[in-house]
């Protein structure tokens, strides 16, 4: 195979690995899996990486690659309809609304309770009036004098 075929076969981070590997091996004295002169082996200069690289393409590695694929589901997906799609949304709508509704009601039982709370305990202040407010004036200006 030319250097071609095999990176459309395999992936530049597999081909890294694969000769990286290889090299390794065959710089623990692995034996070399291509018939090589010894001219052939001065040329490469011993490189065990330029070894692995002419194995590669030529394809006697013994080395696999494993990629990890998705596994398939047998389910397979319905396409809702847009009526379906609607009616779903719908249910959502009045679900959210239903809850909005349930924490309004706690929210005003909880105001009711604190009102009844400070009611027995007797804190309640009164809304002043515009009135209020000339009655006091006038008693400082009486109270002055």
């Amino acid at each position: 195979m030319t250097l071609e075929q095999l990176e459309e076969k395999f992936t530049r981070y597999e081909i890294a690995r694969i000769l990286g590997a290889r090299s390794l091996q065959l710089a623990m004295d692995a034996p070399v899996l291509l018939k090589m002169s010894k001219d052939e082996e001065e040329e490469l200069n011993f490189d065990t990486l330029r070894i692995a690289e002419k194995e590669f393409e030529s394809d006697v590695l013994p080395i696999t690659v494993k990629r990890p694929l998705p596994k398939k589901s047998e389910k397979q997906i319905k396409k809702l309809t847009e009526e379906e799609v609607k009616e779903k949304l719908e249910k959502k709508a009045e679900k959210e609304k239903k809850e909005i509704e349930k924490l309004e009601e706690k929210k005003e039982e909880i105001e009711e309770r604190e009102e009844k709370e400070i009611q027995q305990q007797g804190e309640i202040m009164e809304m002043a009036n515009p009135g209020d407010e000339d009655n006091l004036q006038e008693e400082k200006v009486s109270e002055e004098a």
